[in-house]
């Protein structure tokens, strides 16, 4: 074993170099391993690196399984899960934390093919891809059909040989393409997309995709998600035929209507043709029944006015009577018509010479006339009478009025600042100075002397 180098200045290891060392010593003693256990404390961070712990009953270590290695992975690990790894044994230095990086991962139990179909299945169904509402209808009379499976597999034969025993008339084409191997699954999505491309101008009613039987391996295309959401977004009603009746892929799940083998499609699309044929049949006759009946209808009716109608000279001879009759007294009723509208006339023409327009309006110009003048002598009196009123109130107003007093010789005392009016001796004071209010101007006064009245 090679023994750790030591400084040569003072012979001890710092930390970086150390770990340095024991990180080159397991390296070169574990280049690769095979290690088993359970998944625990998943995480994926931004970088796409899957980090977790593998552990067991006893024991755990730190691993790494990067980006460039974990993207070839067909299902998603997750935390529970008992897994074999190849890895090589490293240490995080920064930590001084050994771990494993982890090259190839396989589960235990279940294949890596089973998980990725349960994956994607699950993934799938919450989308709403196996929602029955969004598959497209069957059409009721598939005449023209596009396959799309191996030119050289049984499938195509098996379809062949039952559309060759079909009484009804059929048009078949084919997308030839590979059903497994790694470019399957493209090859199989240009059919698909190529078949919607060339519907309308081929006139194609639906589009067959699928293959004969074998493992899950040889049927892996058909659980491809790019295959799968091909026949999801195709225009063109799609039968997903893989396998047998006991295989089941992501195609049957997704495409508008599963056949369990492509004999069995070709079975569908031939039992379509005959219950169309039926019903259409059935249709015919029962339109002949009608038509047959309607012209046994119409014959008991023509009959019948062939009976009525056995002389139809005297018909004709009796609607001329009618004709001449009904004339006759449509004009005597025009006649009364037009006397009574002859009356009504002269009536009015009368009324109108009385109520002439002219004659009316001298008459309303007359009477306003008159209650003109009548509203002009009202409004005259009643101004006297209120100009009359109003002298006398005015000269009463007048013998009222505090003027009129000191007219007469009167004089009223105020404060010297004119707020208050003097109504008592006791209210000045000798010195004191006070306005006087005359009938023409004031005079300022000074007190010099206040007495009361003089008793008797």
């Amino acid at each position: 074993m090679r023994m750790p180098q030591l400084d040569e200045e003072s012979g001890i290891l710092t930390v970086s170099k150390l770990n340095e060392q024991i990180r080159t010593l397991l390296e070169g003693h574990f280049p690769f391993i095979w290690v088993r256990g359970e998944i625990s404390n998943f995480r994926v961070p931004s970088s796409g690196h899957f980090y977790f712990t593998l552990k067991d009953e006893q024991s755990q270590i730190h691993a790494v399984f990067f980006r460039g290695q974990n993207r070839f992975l067909n299902y998603r690990p997750e935390a529970g899960m008992q897994v074999i790894c190849q890895a090589r044994l490293s240490v995080y230095e920064p930590r001084g934390e050994y771990q494993i990086i982890v090259e190839v991962m396989e589960p235990l139990g279940a294949g890596s093919l089973q998980l990725a179909f349960e994956a994607l299945k699950k993934r799938l169904l919450a989308e709403g891809l196996f929602d029955p509402a969004r598959k497209k209808p069957m059409p009721l009379c598939p005449r023209n059909v596009c396959i799309a499976t191996s030119r050289s597999g049984a499938a195509v034969r098996d379809i062949l040989k039952v559309f060759e025993r079909s009484p009804y008339p059929l048009s078949v084409s084919l997308f030839p393409v590979a059903v497994q191997g790694a470019g399957a699954k493209f090859e199989i999505v240009e059919a698909i997309e190529a078949a919607n491309v060339l519907a309308d101008k081929m006139g194609w009613d639906l589009l067959i995709v699928g293959r004969g039987g074998g493992s899950l391996e040889d049927l892996w295309a058909f659980n491809e998600e790019i295959v799968a959401r091909a026949i999801a977004g195709s225009a063109l009603p799609v039968v997903s035929a893989v396998g047998h009746e006991i295989d089941y892929t992501i195609s049957d799940m997704v495409a508008d209507m599963r056949c369990p083998t492509p004999t069995a499609a070709a079975e569908w699309v031939v039992g379509r043709l005959e219950g169309f044929d039926r019903d259409l049949c059935r249709c015919r006759e029962r339109m002949a029944q009608i038509l047959l009946a309607r012209l046994e209808s119409l014959g008991t009716k023509v009959k019948y006015l062939t009976q009525r109608i056995a002389r139809p000279q005297r018909r004709v001879e009796s609607l001329k009577l009618t004709v001449d009759d009904r004339v006759a007294r449509l004009c005597l009723a025009l006649t009364r018509k037009l006397e009574t509208c002859r009356t009504g006339y002269a009536h009015l023409r009368n009324r109108l010479v009385y109520l002439n327009p002219e004659a009316h309006i001298g008459r309303c110009h007359s009477e306003l006339d008159r209650q003109v003048r009548a509203l002009t002598l009202g409004f005259r009196r009643v101004l006297d009478h209120r100009g009359v009123k109003l002298q006398q109130s005015l000269g009463r107003l007048d013998a009222l009025s505090p003027l009129a007093v000191l007219s007469r010789g009167y004089a009223i005392a105020y404060a010297a600042s004119g707020d208050r009016v003097i109504r008592s001796y006791r209210e000045t004071s000798p010195g004191e100075r006070i306005a006087v209010r005359l009938f023409e101007g004031r005079i300022d006064c000074e007190v010099l002397a206040a007495e009361g009245p003089k008793e008797q």
